[in-house]
C-alpha cells in the first residue's frame, strides 16, 4: 500500500474531508488531493501532523512515506534491487 492510498482510507473511515485536512497541514485542498493521489510528495512534518490528526501510527505512516521515495528513486534503474540489498545489508550491520 501506498502513502497516498493509506492516507485516504485513513481519512474516510474518520470520515473527514480532504479540506479539513488540508487547513490542518496549511495547504490548500488541490494540494491534498495530489498527496493522496500520489502525485505529491508530503513534507516529513506534514506525515507526522497527518498520524496524530488521523489517529493512527506515525512509524507505519513514516515506513509508507520513506519506501514511496524510495521507490520514486529507484523504480527505473536496472540495479535497483542490487541497491537495495546493499543497503539493508548496511542497514541490518548498522544495528
Amino acid at each position: 500500500m501506498q502513502f497516498g492510498e493509506r492516507i485516504r482510507e485513513l481519512r474516510e473511515s474518520k470520515e473527514l474531508l480532504q479540506r479539513q485536512l488540508a487547513a490542518s497541514l496549511e495547504i490548500d485542498t488541490p494540494m491534498f488531493s495530489k498527496i493522496e493521489r500520489g502525485e505529491r510528495r508530503a513534507k516529513r512534518e506534514q506525515v507526522l501532523k497527518l498520524a496524530e490528526l488521523l489517529g493512527t501510527d506515525v512509524n507505519d505512516l513514516l515506513t509508507l512515506w520513506l519506501a514511496d521515495q524510495v521507490y520514486d528513486l529507484v523504480k527505473d534503474e536496472e540495479t535497483a534491487k542490487n541497491a537495495l540489498q546493499l543497503i539493508l545489508t548496511k542497514l541490518t550491520d548498522n544495528s
